[in-house]
């Protein structure tokens, strides 16, 4: 199998739908963004508020060179601006996990930990400003996309079986 990289605005359900293939595949699943917090030793929202955001852009390439070059096999859950590394592709099948703003946003407030959601995005405190964000990198997003997966009103199951099948695997 080739490595799934799955893309798509922040709270769209990436790793959600990346612990569901885990289950239907046996492999294994990775989190750009806990990825990057093990490396820095500190979370994403401090790596914002003290380095910047192109600090943590220069972090996220390289761990898709990492992941380019060791990892195999597995389904990649990556932060909402990870798909602008240039060795994306080189990573494994792209796959968009699509959704229109306002269901995502509705995803992470209806969340039991909808608090911590919300606090963990630092890009989604300002909701006129993750819109605008999510306007611009949706047709971005369509652009680097191999699959695109509208995931609205579908269950993990449902998405995991979609993107199985439309990946082939």
């Amino acid at each position: 199998m080739k490595n799934i990289v799955l893309i798509g605005f922040m709270g769209v359900g990436k790793g959600s739908v990346a612990r569901e293939m885990v289950k239907q595949l046996g492999c294994v699943a990775l989190d750009t963004d806990d990825i990057i917090e093990s490396m820095e030793n500190r979370s994403i929202k401090k790596i914002f508020a003290t380095e910047g955001e192109k600090y943590f852009r220069d972090v996220e390439l390289r761990v898709a060179k990492w992941l380019q070059v060791s990892v195999k096999n597995s389904v990649v859950s990556t932060g909402g601006g990870f798909f602008k590394v240039k060795n994306l592709k080189k990573i494994g099948t792209v796959v968009l996990l699509d959704s229109p703003f306002e269901k995502i946003y509705e995803r992470i407030v209806e969340h039991p930990n909808a608090e911590n959601k919300l606090k963990k995005r630092p890009l989604m405190q300002d909701l006129e400003k993750a819109k605008l964000l999510y306007e611009e990198r949706e047709v971005q997003y369509k652009k680097v996309a191999d699959i695109v997966v509208d995931v609205t009103d579908k269950s993990l199951e449902e998405i995991a079986k979609e993107i199985r099948k439309r990946a082939k695997i």
